[in-house]
């Protein structure tokens, strides 16, 4: 799925808080990923996720054994990785060089 089905589509606009202008997020369409309930299950599993958000949840990706069978000529596996953690920018945080 792409990154916009994923986390839904957001809007945003400048707001002024405390003196000063800030952007605020809302949310224009609802994504089909359920974010908290991602987050629960990388917890489940031991994986520390600090930021990230829909869009990048493991749902979205193409499954690694799929990959790695479509290629089933051409590589060997030797070993397979399992995450201890993941860190990213948060959903709330400006990316300047966002493409």
């Amino acid at each position: 799925m792409s990154r916009s089905q994923a986390a839904g589509r957001f809007r945003y606009r400048k707001q002024v808080v405390d003196g000063r202008t800030v952007r605020v997020q809302e949310q224009v369409k609802p994504g089909v990923v359920d974010w908290p309930a991602v987050q629960a299950k990388l917890r489940e599993q031991g994986i520390v996720l600090v930021g990230g958000g829909a869009d990048e949840a493991p749902e979205v990706y193409k499954r690694l054994p799929d990959v790695l069978a479509a290629h089933a000529g051409s590589i060997r596996v030797k070993h397979t990785l399992r995450p201890l953690g993941v860190a990213m920018a948060g959903r709330d945080v400006h990316d300047p060089y966002k493409d």
